[in-house]
């Protein structure tokens, strides 16, 4: 395994868990267009892809106005809810001490995660924050790993690890010439075994005790 030169995040459920404030978007666009609700289980399970990829296969041609009441109530609530994740932010200040750039890459529109890390006080150790709708084409597209890579004068390549909870992240990272890095079980993609990661780690925890120890 080659060691890493940088490591890239993904948000939602690899650093953060706010999908209270997704729920209460989706299922208010979905009332608006009398669909039934989706429980926060579905939720975790369902969404992987950006919302301008997604909506317009769910709510057709009015998936513009399904978005703007999606974003409006999570922007309503997003930073009340938002929480980290197990061992998040000792993997991140981990990391930090081992001398290593970071960015974040996620399929939440751009001005919200960049909001979220503001309010928890980790921008300051991210060189890029890549958001939907940041680059010509979110993510598994490598356009956003390129966007990223980009601000943080480095170029794509095995030591660039991509740290994320899904098989859509291992896809992405492989597309962007990147390691998959796995963070949890997997349990809502198949397993572990499913998503073949490059390499993978129980959690926070984990991670942030492999980085102490090089």
């Amino acid at each position: 395994m080659t060691a890493p030169r940088a490591i890239l995040w993904d948000w939602d459920n690899t650093l953060v868990d706010g999908w209270a404030a997704i729920a209460a978007g989706l299922n208010a666009a979905f009332a608006a267009y009398d669909l039934p609700l989706w429980t926060l289980e579905e939720v975790r399970a369902r969404v992987r892809r950006s919302l301008r990829e997604s909506f317009p296969e769910i709510f057709g041609e009015a998936w513009e106005t399904a978005r703007d009441i999606f974003y409006r109530e999570v922007r309503a609530r997003h930073l009340a809810v938002l929480t980290p994740m197990p061992g998040a932010a000792a993997a991140i200040e981990a990391v930090a001490a081992a001398g290593l750039p970071q960015g974040v890459i996620s399929n939440k529109q751009g001005p919200l995660l960049r909001a979220e890390a503001a309010h928890l006080g980790w921008d300051r150790h991210f060189r890029s924050l890549i958001g939907a709708g940041d680059a010509a084409a979110d993510k598994p597209d490598p356009a956003p790993f390129r966007l990223a890579l980009s601000a943080m004068d480095l170029p794509a390549g095995p030591e660039i690890w991509y740290v994320g909870d899904t098989g859509l992240d291992m896809q992405a990272a492989r597309r962007a010439g990147c390691t998959a890095v796995l963070l949890g079980d997997a349990a809502h993609d198949g397993g572990v075994a499913q998503v073949d990661p490059d390499r993978a780690f129980a959690d926070g925890k984990a991670l942030a005790a492999h980085f102490r120890q090089r």
